[in-house]
């Protein structure tokens, strides 16, 4: 049987949100079978859970927000696309902010403390969304249309497409096609940064955002160039972030995605709304397990097994 996941123990990371500039404390906590991926403000008089799913996301400007009633979680993305990368199903996540700590800009140091508590395998069948009809949501016209979709697959594998018209996001891969059954998330995706430019910065300031943001923390451009004095990590680093963020945004949904998704200039916003799309159409996906873990895709066998 290809099995469910959590950790064998918990583990902590104290950090600033970026939009917020607040120090947070996030503590990762194993969870039962078929808990999901539970967010925890553990700050309020009485601790209000926020369970993951399409349906939480009630706001995507700059990241992925989910609610319930008053109570938020802001920029769960990182955190969530490494759990996706990892196979993590069932986590409870207790957080003293209202935003999950940025660390790095990536979802590299999510992955640490996610292998570092250890991989530990549960008694009950993994659950996936097997997508079986393409489904896509599209914005604007022309030199301002992008999209995003799923269509059947038997595996989970991602495709993106940026188009900034920039020296420094120009000069790099534009396109990248990631598949969970030949790559490594961990090292192929999980290291990308978000990134941002100087010019946006005030403007986002005056906005409530970005106030934890720099160059520790994040990519960032002038009008011409990179300003980080280690450059990029990948040569392709722009674009292999917004596949990470993907695999936050769809992970939303609270189970793994059996599916090829692909996207031009999608973001939180159309991820989510692509989710809720497939959601409409009950016809276009049901739930699968696998008794018979050879008969799982590839990337997902490999990752049952714990550490």
């Amino acid at each position: 049987m290809l099995n469910q996941r959590t950790l064998k123990t918990l583990t902590r990371a104290v950090g600033m949100g970026l939009h917020s500039g607040q120090r947070v404390e996030i503590t990762l906590r194993p969870a039962p079978p078929d808990t999901g991926i539970v967010f925890r403000r553990v700050d309020l008089p009485e601790p209000v859970d926020i369970p993951v799913s399409a349906l939480a996301v009630t706001d995507t400007r700059m990241a992925s927000t989910i609610s319930t009633g008053n109570v938020k979680v802001h920029t769960v993305e990182h955190l969530m696309s490494a759990c996706a990368g990892l196979g993590v199903d069932n986590l409870y996540v207790d957080i003293t902010a209202e935003e999950v700590p940025i660390l790095d800009g990536s979802a590299a140091s999510f992955v640490f403390l996610l292998q570092s508590a250890g991989i530990e395998l549960q008694d009950a069948p993994k659950r996936f969304v097997r997508v079986l009809a393409p489904v896509e949501v599209r914005q604007g016209e022309g030199d301002n249309v992008k999209w995003a979709r799923l269509e059947p697959y038997h595996g989970y594998r991602l495709g993106f497409e940026i188009d900034f018209s920039h020296p420094a996001v120009d000069s790099t891969g534009q396109s990248v096609l990631f598949d969970m059954s030949t790559g490594s998330y961990s090292k192929d995706i999980a290291r990308a940064r978000t990134f941002g430019f100087t010019k946006d910065v005030e403007m986002m300031r005056a906005n409530g955002l970005a106030l934890g943001g720099g160059l520790d923390n994040a990519i960032v451009m002038d009008d011409y160039k990179v300003l980080n004095a280690g450059g990029l990590r990948y040569d392709d680093e722009f674009v292999k972030h917004k596949i990470l963020d993907a695999m936050g945004d769809l992970y939303l949904l609270g189970k793994p995605l059996l599916a090829s998704y692909s996207a031009f200039r999608s973001g939180h916003a159309l991820n989510n709304l692509l989710l809720r799309e497939l959601l409409k159409h009950r016809a276009a996906w049901d739930v699968v397990t696998f008794d018979d873990d050879k008969l799982a895709p590839a990337g997902f066998a490999q990752l049952a097994r714990a550490w």
